[in-house]
């Protein structure tokens, strides 16, 4: 990777830490799942809208490193309007490419693929995935809050 694509990325990620979309608490979300990584201590909520079977609004509030919040606030937006299974591929895609399993596929995460290099430090990838593991479970269970750890 160029170092003036490193730099772009790196400027994404720091401007979605430092001022973080979507970064609230939802009310009337149709299911929310919480997130911890007691390795490092970054904790968040993940709260869903779901309109039939789109995801009509999503929030989260936490705290924890800047690629943590940042992949938060990034995922939010990229999944915000998509379908329950829309943002499931987008799940399995990010999960792919930022455990190196399948580097291949970034150029489909549009601006996600800012965090695809956390795929060189092993100890990020639960970093930038928990909220994407956050997100899954509460589309899994509709009816309530659901604990996921990336121990």
């Amino acid at each position: 990777m160029s170092a003036e694509l490193d730099e772009l990325y790196q400027s994404i990620i720091l401007d979605h830490n430092r001022r973080p979309r979507n970064f609230r608490v939802m009310e009337d979300a149709s299911s929310h799942a919480e997130g911890k990584n007691p390795l490092c201590g970054d904790q968040l909520t993940i709260w869903l809208k779901l309109d039939g079977n789109v995801i009509s609004d999503v929030s989260f509030q936490g705290s924890g490193c800047a690629i943590s919040k940042a992949s938060a606030s990034l995922m939010t937006a990229a999944i915000k309007g998509k379908t329950r299974a829309e943002a499931e591929a987008m799940f399995n895609t990010f999960h792919g490419v930022v455990t190196g399993a399948h580097p291949e596929d970034a150029e489909a995460l549009g601006s996600l693929k800012a965090l695809s290099g956390v795929s060189r430090f092993p100890l990020r990838v639960k970093c930038a995935s928990l909220a994407w593991h956050a997100m899954h479970a509460a589309l899994l269970r509709q009816d309530g809050a659901v604990a996921v750890s990336t121990e």
